[in-house]
């Protein structure tokens, strides 16, 4: 029932407004990843504002396995693009931490994302930009991101698509294959998104489209993952006093 012409062309017009709103003659700067969100984003950014007004970050932390597909889809695009590598960044924060105190194994795993959401920033307002997030709908879901890091940003073309539906999108924008079914891996142990999720994205997208799922231990894991990190999609609470 998904109709990838309508919603990919709504999504253009969508982003056109954005800048027309927020910023006339600003530049989308995104992460590339290599990924398939990070490509399609690309893309439709590439599509509403024209190449010259979309800037690429390459941000690897050490060696990257994967970086030359961030390399295709910038070359793919033919738009501007910077490479920062963040491993200093990360080890000398790491490197400041007081003695004694053991930072957990999750602030290790966020602490890549939320430098490299810096990075886009400080590139962005050096660069007459806004920020552009690609999270999608099925990640965002199940709290798959990184407050501050990656779930940040000044507009989301994608956080309410579902992974199928982003790579419809992709095709649809002249992606090559290998960017729109790259298997997503987490970048720290080597496993896959799936693998560390415990249920695939078809069966995640199934049960956000249509609320049908054929395991009962995989619905009650997904709707706690989803009650958890909802506050990650919610405006941070704000006491109002009553003056």
């Amino acid at each position: 029932m998904f109709d990838a012409v309508k919603i990919k062309n709504e999504c253009v017009e969508w982003i056109k407004k954005f800048f027309e709103e927020n910023g006339k003659d600003c530049n989308a700067v995104i992460g590339i990843s290599g990924g398939k969100d990070s490509s399609v984003a690309a893309a439709l950014c590439v599509e509403a504002l024209g190449k010259e007004r979309v800037i690429g970050v390459l941000m690897p932390c050490g060696d990257q396995f994967d970086i030359s597909c961030s390399y295709m889809l910038v070359e793919h695009l033919g738009i501007k693009h910077y490479v920062v590598n963040i491993k200093d960044a990360v080890e000398g924060l790491k490197g400041a931490m007081p003695k004694g105190l053991e930072l957990s194994r999750q602030s290790l795993v966020n602490l890549p994302p939320r430098i490299r959401m810096s990075t886009l920033y400080a590139v962005s307002q050096s660069c007459n930009g806004r920020v552009v997030n690609t999270c999608n709908l099925s990640e965002d879901w199940v709290g798959y991101s990184t407050r501050y890091g990656d779930a940040a940003g000044d507009f989301s073309p994608l956080c309410n698509l579902t992974v199928a539906e982003v790579k419809e999108i992709g095709r649809l924008c002249g992606l090559p294959d290998e960017l729109v079914d790259k298997t997503p891996i987490d970048g720290l142990c080597g496993k896959t998104d799936e693998d560390n999720l415990g249920f695939t994205y078809a069966v995640l997208d199934r049960y956000i489209r249509t609320g049908e799922i054929d395991d009962p231990e995989t619905k009650e894991k997904i709707d706690r993952m989803h009650r958890n990190n909802l506050f990650k999609l919610q405006l941070m609470p704000s006491f109002k006093p009553e003056i």
